[in-house]
């Protein structure tokens, strides 16, 4: 005789089983609608502003940039073709290539706190279009989220190489400025040592005669 399974195994699974169903056709609806997919990814680094700025140029500089304001904290780069990429990962045999496909970067570079420290939050958004035919306009595709997590930890190792030459740098100048007072300061004078006290006088002293 079969067992039966547990009337809340079989409601749970239910449960999940449509819960998975409904994203899966959010995501499609959302996409056919060409609605807003993407994600914004962020890490938080203990430093200071124009070090992560500049750390952020520094990961990007192998793209264009559209739109760079420092004041706000914003960058973004120039829409970048990646048809045989998209091509090539998505392609199954089944659906037809891509005619056309394209992404770029929005990325934030924002000032706060974290556990009583200066920090900055650094916020990358990827934007993926993709067009299979001729009349069909771009329509927005879900990341990978492989893009966003690479450019954020491009960017933590540059900060975290360049705020070690910075301590090195000091370090070297402190040391430097030590040297330099030492070797500027006046030379000691120096004392002729005291005779001892149990020593006969010298007869130029006039304690003693010559024979």
């Amino acid at each position: 005789m079969a067992r039966r399974l547990p009337k809340q195994i079989l409601i749970l699974t239910g449960l999940l089983t449509t819960a998975g169903f409904s994203s899966g056709c959010m995501t499609a609806y959302k996409r056919s609608v060409g609605a807003n997919t993407q994600t914004n990814f962020n890490r938080v680094f203990v430093s200071d502003f124009n070090l992560a700025w500049q750390s952020t140029l520094d990961a990007l500089k192998s793209v264009r940039l559209d739109v760079t304001n420092r004041e706000a904290g914003f960058l973004q780069t120039r829409w970048i073709d990646n048809t045989k990429e998209k091509n090539f990962t998505d392609g199954d045999g089944s659906t037809a290539p891509y005619m056309k496909a394209q992404y770029r970067f929005k990325v934030s570079v924002a000032k706060g706190v974290y556990h009583g420290k200066n920090a900055i939050k650094v916020t990358v958004q990827r934007e993926q279009l993709a067009s299979r035919d001729a009349l069909d306009d771009f329509r927005p595709l879900e990341s990978d989220t492989i893009e966003e997590n690479t450019l954020l930890y491009r960017i933590g190792r540059i900060i975290q190489v360049r705020t070690r030459l910075a301590k090195l740098e000091e370090h070297l100048t402190n040391q430097a400025i030590k040297k330099a007072a030492t070797e500027d300061a006046p030379p000691a004078a120096t004392v002729p040592p005291e005779a001892p006290a149990d020593l006969p006088p010298s007869p130029e002293a006039g304690g003693l005669e010559e024979i």
